[in-house]
């Protein structure tokens, strides 16, 4: 906690189902401390756990949504008798088991990107489902300016851009407007500071009105499908899509559908 009663991740919960988690240490750029990571995770498994939540939001306090790594604790711990090698080793671990905790949680999650959003920040950033950005966000991996090539954020930025426009962020460290981010894919929507939220909110509400059973199901078979092979990929869609048709979401959903009526969703 920065002073010892404010917390570093804010939770707000809507009646429709959205959870809004706020990053919320902007005297330190939202970095992402060991502290941040563990509030973070925290977050995201109560989540997983909890059936009222359809949809997530990932939003910042502040001016920046993440710098990434606290280089301020990375360098305290180069004092350690190990040289800070076990700190490093725990904190890249714990960042790999964040990013992978987004990726495997059952609601899809919703980048809300008002600032910049550097290394691990866009890493954060690409890791998420969606992204919706203020046309003032920028984004970089800038590791390669202090001779620490972003390799971490390089597993979520090369699944989330081509190769070509991945290694020239990672292998530049320039900095990218938030068009160009929308132009090669990093983020979905962008628009001005003042519609942000309500962007955001607008999106997550359309997602959240679907059967939450179904959406679960479809992004865990999207995202599990990407690392297959075709023949694979389409053996594994095709099971999927079977199980999907015996729930009984899919049944009122297709009859709806047929009588021209609105469903009415059981998440089950």
């Amino acid at each position: 906690m920065p002073d010892g009663t404010t917390p570093l991740l804010l939770r707000q919960d809507s009646e429709a189902g959205i959870t809004r988690l706020t990053l919320n240490k902007p005297e330190s750029r939202n970095s992402l401390s060991f502290a941040m990571m563990g509030a973070v995770l925290d977050a995201l498994r109560a989540v997983a756990d909890d059936a009222s939540v359809r949809v997530v939001v990932l939003a910042a306090a502040g001016p920046v949504f993440c710098a990434g790594h606290d280089l301020r604790e990375i360098t305290a711990h180069r004092s350690d008798p190990d040289g800070g090698r076990g700190f490093f080793d725990n904190a890249m671990t714990r960042c790999a088991t964040l990013m992978q905790a987004i990726v495997a949680l059952p609601q899809p999650v919703i980048a809300e990107v008002q600032g910049v959003a550097t290394a691990a920040g866009c890493q954060l950033v690409a890791t998420c489902d969606l992204a919706v950005a203020s046309d003032q966000a920028r984004f970089c991996t800038p590791g390669v300016d202090i001779g620490l090539f972003c390799s971490t954020p390089a597993v979520a930025l090369s699944r989330a851009v081509a190769a070509k426009p991945a290694m020239e962020m990672l292998l530049t460290g320039e900095m990218i407007g938030a068009e160009e981010a929308r132009r090669i894919g990093l983020v979905n929507r962008v628009v001005p500071p003042a519609d942000l939220q309500a962007t955001t909110e607008a999106l997550a509400a359309r997602i959240a009105s679907r059967s939450a059973h179904t959406v679960r199901i479809g992004k865990a078979a999207f995202h599990h499908q990407r690392g297959l092979p075709l023949e694979k990929a389409y053996a594994h869609a095709a099971g999927v899509m079977t199980e999907n048709l015996m729930a009984e979401d899919a049944a009122e959903g297709i009859g709806a559908f047929l009588s021209k009526r609105q469903p009415v969703w059981r998440d089950r």
